[in-house]
């Protein structure tokens, strides 16, 4: 018999087990995986980019904004330096406030044992648990280790993304068994593919990158970014193109500015007199050539033949214009994404509005909690994610 169980041992489970157990609470924490916090190991490149210094609740998205608040307000950033700092973890900051461990991603999570050590926190792993039911003294986990009996149940399981890692849809299947709605789940932080077909004349610049700026949707939906873009075989990645699929819904356009941060058309004309440099020639200064080559060989398929070897100084002013206005206003629909295999997280989850903000506990149902990625709140790319696990786990396991 135990005070809390936790199911899910990654960055969630393993914080809220540890603040939990240091409570004086006995806790006991499973996991189905053999080996423990995969998704830790890998990520930021086998760095961890463990927090962001700037992130805070417009950082993240949900179908109820505001419950983020209550928990990144009590567990910071600057918290999760502290712990770093207590255990001699030393980090750098790179892009953007994104902040990564100066070695392996394996001292994060022997800092996350070490604390579920101290807080005499009890493990079982590899153990699957096959059905939880309700009793009179809280809850019954019948597990491949045996019955485990416990007063309050938080689930930290994750979410969908990247299943080769263990990733399952178990937190969303126990909330509905308690009669908790979820909101509708899919893939985040992913490549968008296009249509074979459409997708043919870009297939060709695969490896190319470049900074863009890109937006989709309206309102309290619309993302809009400055980031790296990457050209694939099948669509589109890198930063950017991960950033905006968290607001990109099917059949939706997104608009790239291929040149961002400038008028192009304007530049192109004040440039002309006296120029005799061909276009291509031009546009390649600005992108790498393959990208320059390309768009100008699609423009002359599109009513402006001759153009990739025209002057500069013979190109008409109207022309100019056009090109500009099509490469500042790139306009794509995505046939969908790459999935799951290829998202870093899972937008939707558990619907918040069923959960108490402070706490993490379903209102519905007593001593039931959600904390984590199988929670409706998903972050930005470049560490947010990370911060909403520690923020939420900290959130409960102060309240358990």
């Amino acid at each position: 018999m135990f005070d809390v169980a936790v199911i899910g041992a990654g960055a969630a489970g393993m914080m809220c087990a540890s603040v939990a157990g240091q409570r004086g609470l006995r806790v006991v924490l499973l996991d189905h995986a053999e080996r423990l916090a995969e998704k830790i190991r890998i990520s930021g490149g086998g760095r961890c980019n463990f927090t962001n210094i700037g992130a805070g609740p417009a950082n993240f998205l949900s179908e109820n904004p505001h419950f983020c608040r209550s928990a990144l307000a009590g567990y910071t950033p600057q918290d999760f330096l502290d712990l770093l700092r207590r255990h001699r973890i030393s980090w750098h900051e790179k892009h953007r406030g994104q902040l990564f461990c100066d070695d392996s991603s394996e001292s994060i999570i022997n800092m996350l044992r070490a604390e579920c050590q101290a807080a005499g926190v009890q493990w079982r792993m590899p153990c699957r648990v096959a059905e939880v039911a309700r009793s009179d003294a809280g809850y019954v986990l019948r597990t491949s280790q045996g019955e485990i009996h416990a007063a309050k149940l938080v689930v930290a399981t994750g979410g969908m993304a990247i299943p080769q890692l263990g990733a399952t849809d178990f937190a969303l299947k126990l909330a509905r068994q308690f009669g908790l709605k979820v909101i509708e789940p899919r893939p985040a932080l992913v490549p968008l593919t296009f249509d074979a077909v459409q997708w043919r004349p870009f297939a060709e610049l695969s490896g190319v990158a470049i900074e863009v700026s890109l937006a989709t949707g309206s309102g309290r939906a619309r993302g809009e970014f400055l980031e790296d873009l990457l050209f694939t075989h099948r669509g589109l990645s890198g930063p950017a193109i991960l950033q905006i699929s968290s607001y990109w819904q099917p059949g939706e356009a997104i608009v790239i500015d291929l040149a961002a941060g400038r008028n192009l058309a304007e530049a192109l004309i004040a440039d002309k007199p006296g120029n005799r440099q061909q276009l291509h020639t031009v546009l390649s200064g600005l992108w790498p050539r393959r990208l320059a080559d390309q768009w100008l060989h699609l423009a002359e398929q599109n009513g402006y033949p001759g153009l990739a070897t025209m002057r500069l100084a013979d190109t008409p002013d109207k022309t100019l214009r056009a090109l500009g206005q099509g490469i500042h206003q790139w306009r794509l629909v995505p046939s969908g994404t790459a999935g799951y295999k290829k998202a870093e997280v899972m937008r939707g989850g558990v619907d918040t509005r069923g959960l108490d903000q402070k706490s993490m506990q379903a209102r519905s149902v007593a001593g039931l909690y959600f904390i984590g990625e199988a929670v409706d709140v998903t972050g930005w790319l470049g560490g947010y994610n990370f911060q909403w696990a520690w923020a939420s786990a900290v959130a409960c396991g102060r309240a358990l």
